[in-house]
């Protein structure tokens, strides 16, 4: 009786040790499409294999995308919550705070949003609390750098259209720094909202002929969707341009200014392993990038009849010839 109770119990420990190990389910929630989104996924899908992670074997990303539909975020969030996934990856500040509307239980690991303390997301960067952390990109703090940037390329600017969505809390953030910065530079800025396509042609019809020199894209839905159609407008206009992304510069945009948006995702996978390994959001500072990409298109330059001066080009990190 004794031996068959040894062998039942050394074949249940056995049974039990073989009991697969639960792969771990991301949810991804992005305010873009799939397309333009893409920069920000491979990062991440990047990060995560550095770490070891291989999606549909030792883990699995739900990936959802509101294809510039800011309105569709609270459904998809709350479609990741009924999944259960273990962790909700957010790039931007519209899909963080869909998400922590969402939920207050699943871990919430931000990539790329502006000023999370301003916008309400956390309490603080060091001690962020509650269930949010990751990684933002400081975009408000290099808004009048980027304006610095066209003055310095040009000194003849004097009227810059700002082109953003009021109904983005991060981008209202980054155009109170943008019209701040504009006033010590002696710079009238010209306030374009672009919520829709509409917008878009209603902007475009708003810089025409208004002495505008240059146009200033704040990063965010729907403006990222519509980065090649600013670029070809600008060009055929002849206008200066600047965005705080190096997706701009790809579409035919004049220049970019700001966090390598591929190396912040990748960064935040790292905040995703320490998760799944027990660590807690509220007990992860929220990080801000260190360095800063200058890219500037040559070839664009060219188009609109402008000359970048020495003293611009040399400080760029990367060069469109």
């Amino acid at each position: 009786m004794l031996a068959l109770s040894t062998t039942l119990f050394a074949f249940s420990f056995y049974a039990f040790a073989q009991q697969p190990k639960k792969i771990p389910h991301i949810g991804y929630l992005s305010a873009n499409s799939p397309s333009s989104a893409r920069g920000s996924v491979e990062g991440f899908q990047q990060g995560l294999r550095e770490l070891g992670y291989v999606e549909e074997k030792n883990i699995v990303v739900e990936y959802r995308y509101a294809e510039g539909k800011v309105d569709r975020l609270p459904d998809l969030a709350a479609e990741l919550v009924r999944l259960k996934v273990d962790v909700i990856v957010t790039p931007g500040t519209p899909a963080a705070m869909a998400a922590k509307s969402a939920t207050s239980r699943i871990p919430i690991v931000i990539t790329g949003g502006t000023d999370p303390v301003a916008t309400g997301l956390v309490a603080s960067l060091a001690r962020p609390g509650a269930n949010i952390t990751g990684v933002t990109i400081m975009n408000a703090e290099l808004a009048g750098k980027r304006l610095e940037l066209l003055k310095e390329t040009s000194p003849k600017v004097s009227r810059v259209a700002v082109l953003w969505n009021s109904t983005n809390p991060g981008v209202a953030v980054v155009f109170k720094q943008t019209k701040n910065a504009s006033q010590g530079l002696h710079l009238q800025l010209q306030s374009l909202e672009v919520k829709s396509d509409h917008d878009l042609e209603s902007a475009f019809t708003a810089v025409t002929g208004s002495g505008t020199n240059a146009l200033v894209l704040l990063r965010g839905t729907p403006i990222n969707e519509y980065l090649k159609q600013v670029a070809d407008f600008a060009i055929k206009n002849r206008l200066l341009s600047i965005y705080d992304g190096s997706a701009f510069i790809e579409a035919g945009g004049l220049m970019s200014y700001g966090t390598n948006t591929s190396d912040i995702s990748r960064h935040a996978a790292t905040y995703v392993d320490k998760i799944l390994k027990g660590a807690k959001p509220a007990d992860l500072p929220i990080e801000q990038p260190m360095k800063f990409d200058l890219v500037i298109n040559l070839k664009t330059a060219k188009q609109i009849g402008l000359t970048i001066p020495p003293n611009v080009l040399a400080r760029a990190d990367r060069v469109i010839r």
